[in-house]
């Protein structure tokens, strides 16, 4: 199918396109990589009377770590993210994660702002940003916002983003000393959506769990946060009695459906099972006795 009619801006800067976005609000979407975008339109599951291609503002495309945090523009490619030397030192969650997303054509072209603004419950992101306790910067004609990770998704493709609103920016709060963290995916075939996918964080302090960040993909409406599992894990000593009380916890907070891909039941088994895995590994890493 052929998308629906529509108008076609291609701003310069971003001024220009926080006055475009002022100008049109819900009846304009803004193009990034098109990688979700533009099936959807094919499909007319979306028919915006205008498209604001922001690929030419300078600036959106950055990748670097300054004063206590990483800052991802909103522009940078998948294959950017895992090819970054500083997220393959620093940020391990984020690097597993990272080529697991889709397939080389959509790591080439997609966003890591379109991903996350998209706030599908299946993006491998969502729940990376969730364990990281990050934040997006975005900007409208009339100012800036940090919004959390954590409230960023409504409920499925539904964001806090108001349609005046141009997502600009990640920031990931660094890791202390002794962190570390994997992304452990099932999926039915390579480049496929997750049939359940883990994201984890872990910091050690003094022999114990300074914090946990563990991120859910695909068991709900929404990326989930495992809150009740990590609140489980601070101060507690790192082993396989926490992992496992971290994972039977984080498998009580997934609300996964039965469909093709595997029943409920089954879905919340991989979510234990995963979480203890990445949490041994992320011990591991953080260097755990």
């Amino acid at each position: 199918m052929l998308p629906a009619p529509f108008e076609y801006d291609r701003p310069d800067t971003l001024d220009e396109a926080l006055q475009l976005l002022a100008e049109h609000g819900e009846d304009a979407k803004v193009l990034a990589g098109g990688q979700s975008l533009i099936p959807l339109m094919k499909l007319r599951f979306a028919a915006p009377g205008r498209l604001i291609d922001v690929n030419r503002i300078a600036g959106l495309d950055a990748i670097e770590e300054a004063d206590g945090f990483l800052r991802i523009g909103a522009l940078v490619r998948h294959n950017a993210l895992a090819a970054s030397d500083v997220i393959k030192e620093r940020y391990p969650t984020i690097a597993a994660a990272a080529p697991m997303i889709s397939d080389p054509i959509v790591r080439n072209l997609g966003t890591i702002g379109g991903s996350l603004a998209h706030a599908d419950p299946s993006g491998d992101l969502g729940s990376v940003m969730l364990a990281l306790e990050a934040t997006v910067v975005v900007r409208s004609k009339d100012g800036e916002r940090e919004i959390a990770a954590a409230d960023l998704a409504e409920g499925p493709f539904q964001s806090s983003i108001a349609p005046t609103e141009l997502l600009t920016e990640i920031r990931v709060p660094s890791p202390p000393a002794r962190s570390g963290g994997t992304y452990l995916k099932l999926e039915r075939k390579i480049g496929d959506f997750a049939t359940v996918a883990t994201a984890i964080f872990l910091t050690l302090e003094n022999g114990s769990v300074a914090r946990a960040g563990i991120g859910l993909t695909s068991v709900g409406l929404t990326n989930l946060k495992a809150d009740a599992a990590e609140a489980a894990l601070a101060g507690a000593s790192p082993g396989e009695d926490a992992w496992a009380e971290a994972g039977r916890l984080a498998a009580e907070a997934a609300q996964p459906a039965t469909d093709v891909r595997g029943s409920a039941d089954y879905k919340k088994h991989v979510v234990d099972v995963y979480v203890r895995r990445g949490l041994a590994a992320a011990a591991e890493m953080a260097g755990a006795a």
